[in-house]
Order: structure tokens, then C-alpha cells, then sequence
């Protein structure tokens, strides 16, 4: 990924609040300034590229979503894996049809963006799924394998993915895919391309088109895949499966599977990030006398020392007690919050018994001085 990429926003010179509205406008302003067919100045030529690809970015939400978060490594094919990277590349951005979409073919031709050729037989990456997966709070914190079932596109094995048989060339392109045309624009007559309304670009049509896939070279196939989830994962997390979506056209390689995470609540614990939180009732006794009490943890009971004159909502620490940090091997921490149960209901000897401690003296506590102060 090459680190001296300028921000996309800049290049477009939007602000990062910029609605789709906002961005598409500045684009189309700059796509005109900066097309090689109007600019002749050195550097129009990459300007123009660079621009494209900042639009293709930041008009799907998604992607800018992912840009926003992570910047240009979002779109780094090495960055892939846990943490929300797409596995997306900035190489894989077809610029040629995004300036075609938007100017009706008029900027289609410049053969930066692939004038020369057959765009529709180049190898293609196939689809990527994304998969939402519910999981147990202890699952998601342990790790766990799963099965899944999806329709994935498989390659047609009747045609082996050509969509039919018997094939010939496309005699209106040629077999180029596609057709050149004048256009008048704006800034005159230009030449430009657009994709063979025979073919659809293909470049080849078939006499006898396949029954299986109805000429679309591929099939969908229900396939069941075991996803191996990593201890830690939380809710929104993501991790990408390599290689394992929708098969990819003309030898393109197979898309990629998304699985993004759901984890149920837990009944006791609650958690915040990989630290965990868990409120223990006492009784006015036990917070008064001390005791010792059994406490529930990730990873099995222990003995908590709870001392003589423990206070409503003391915060005691139980270190490793926590979630571990996924790719990592450090674990978060586990907090236990005390809540003092007042009772509701009480017999005569208990109500004398309170009576009595009623009387003892608070004088010399910070907090009966400090309110003193204001009577």
C-alpha cells in the first residue's frame, strides 16, 4: 500500500461531513476539469485517475465507512484478518465504469481505464458474502468452531462456466466487447466506448446457450463451511475467510466470506471491551463484619476477602480474570462491584438489633463531618 496516497477527501476537496450529494457534484466538477481529452497539462492524466479512485472509495458507504476507521490501510490486501479490514483493493476499482456511469460514456475512452480490450473477459473476483453470527457469551470469549450453511455461486460444470456451447464471435464488436461511437458533449465531439449491447460484452456469443445456468456460467450452490471463531470476539467484530466466497468469472478468484459477530448477554457478567463486570449482593452484615464469599469468574470459582466495613459500590479488582485480547495472549481484568441489599421486612429482635446499631458513632466518618458542616 503506498503510503504517500493524498487523503481522499482532500482530493476531492470535500470536507469529511460531505453528503453523497456533496461528493458526487465535486467529482463530476473535477472529472471534467482534469479528462485528458480537455487537460493537456503534464500530470492531468494521474490527477484524473486519482480522482476516480477517491470517488470510488467515498461513494460507497461501506468502503468510506471502512476509510473513515482505518484510512488507506482499509484497502491494503495485506491487512487483512481481525479488526474490521475489508481485504478490498484500491486495484481491483473498475474506474473505467464509474466514469462511464456517470457521464453517459463520454469519458469511457480514455484508455486509462481500460479503452483497450475486452473488460468482460478479464478474470473477475467472484462475490463476498457477509454472514451474521450469533454466538453465546461464552462462546465468543473461549472460542468455538461453527457450521454454516449459505448459497454460494459455483462455476456451471455443464458449460465449465462459458454459459453455452458452440461459440462464436461476436460480429458486432468483433470479439473486442466493445463498440465505438461519437458522442457530442460539452466540450465537443468525442469518441468513446460502450460495452456490445450483443454480447454485453463478452465478446463471443453462443449458439446454444446452457440449460443449467441459463447462460450465466454459473450456478448457486447451498455449501456448508466450519468457521473457527477466535477467543475474544465481540459483538460487530469481523473476520474475513480468504478465497471461500462465489466463485470468480474467466479465472478470477474466488470472493471472500465476512462473518460479523453478534454475542448474546450474559446473566450475571456484563462486559466492556475485555474487562468483566459482575455485582455481588451483601447483606448490611456481611458489608459491616467482613466475610469471605464464593465469586463466579470466566474461568471457575474463587474466594473473595471482603473486608470489615466494605462500602456500597466498592470497585474490587480481579486481575486475568477478564476476556483475552483477540491476537494477543494478555487477558482483561474482572471488577466486582459490591451492592449492600437493605432488607424491606423485619421482626421485632431484628428491629431492636437496628435500634441498638443506631446508636453507634459516626461522628469521625469523613463523610457525616462534611454534611455536618452544611446543618
Amino acid at each position: 500500500m503506498n503510503s504517500n496516497k493524498r487523503d481522499y477527501y482532500e482530493v476531492l476537496g470535500v470536507s469529511k461531513n460531505a453528503t453523497d450529494e456533496e461528493i458526487k457534484r465535486s467529482f463530476r466538477k473535477l472529472a471534467k476539469q482534469y479528462h485528458p481529452d480537455v487537460n493537456k497539462d503534464p500530470g492531468a492524466e494521474e490527477k484524473f485517475k486519482e480522482i476516480g479512485e477517491a470517488y470510488a472509495i467515498l461513494s460507497d458507504p461501506e468502503k468510506r465507512r471502512q476509510y473513515d476507521q482505518f484510512g488507506h490501510a482499509a484497502f491494503d490486501p495485506n491487512a487483512g484478518g481481525f479488526g474490521g479490514f475489508s481485504g478490498f483493493s484500491t486495484d481491483d476499482i473498475d474506474l473505467g465504469s464509474i466514469f462511464e456511469d456517470l457521464f453517459g460514456g463520454g469519458f469511457g475512452g480514455f484508455s486509462g481505464f481500460g479503452r483497450a480490450g475486452n473488460r468482460s473477459n478479464r478474470p473477475t473476483k467472484g462475490k463476498d458474502s457477509l454472514i451474521k453470527l450469533n454466538l453465546t457469551f461464552e462462546e465468543a470469549v473461549f472460542g468455538c468452531e461453527k457450521s454454516l450453511k449459505l448459497d454460494l455461486d459455483e462455476k456451471c460444470e455443464e458449460c465449465n462456466g462459458k454459459g453455452g456451447f458452440d461459440e462464436t464471435t461476436c460480429s458486432t464488436c468483433g470479439g473486442h466487447g466493445r463498440v465505438v461511437r461519437q458522442q457530442q458533449t460539452m466540450f465537443g465531439v468525442f469518441q468513446s466506448e460502450t460495452t456490445c449491447p450483443d454480447c454485453n460484452g463478452a465478446g463471443r456469443t453462443f449458439k446454444t446457450t446452457c440449460s443449467k445456468c441459463r447462460g450465466k456460467g454459473h450456478v448457486v450452490k447451498n455449501k456448508e463451511i466450519v468457521v473457527k471463531v477466535p477467543e475474544g470476539v465481540d459483538t460487530g467484530n469481523k473476520i474475513r475467510i480468504s478465497g471461500k466466497g462465489s466463485a470468480g468469472y474467466n479465472g478470477g478468484p474466488n470472493g471472500d466470506i465476512y462473518i460479523e459477530f453478534n454475542v448474546k448477554k450474559h446473566p450475571l457478567f456484563q462486559r466492556e471491551e475485555e474487562d468483566i463486570y459482575l455485582e455481588l449482593p451483601l447483606t448490611i452484615t456481611e458489608a459491616t463484619l467482613g466475610c469471605k464469599k464464593e465469586i463466579p469468574t470466566l474461568y471457575g470459582n474463587v474466594i473473595l476477602d471482603i473486608k470489615e466495613g466494605t462500602q456500597n459500590n466498592t470497585k474490587l479488582k480481579l486481575r486475568g480474570k477478564g476476556v483475552k485480547v483477540p491476537n494477543s495472549l494478555r487477558k482483561g481484568d474482572m471488577f466486582v462491584i459490591t451492592k449492600v441489599i437493605i432488607p424491606t421486612k423485619l421482626d421485632r429482635n431484628q428491629k431492636k438489633l437496628f435500634k441498638e446499631l443506631s446508636e453507634t458513632e459516626l461522628d469521625n466518618n469523613a463523610e457525616f463531618k462534611e454534611y455536618k458542616k452544611y446543618l
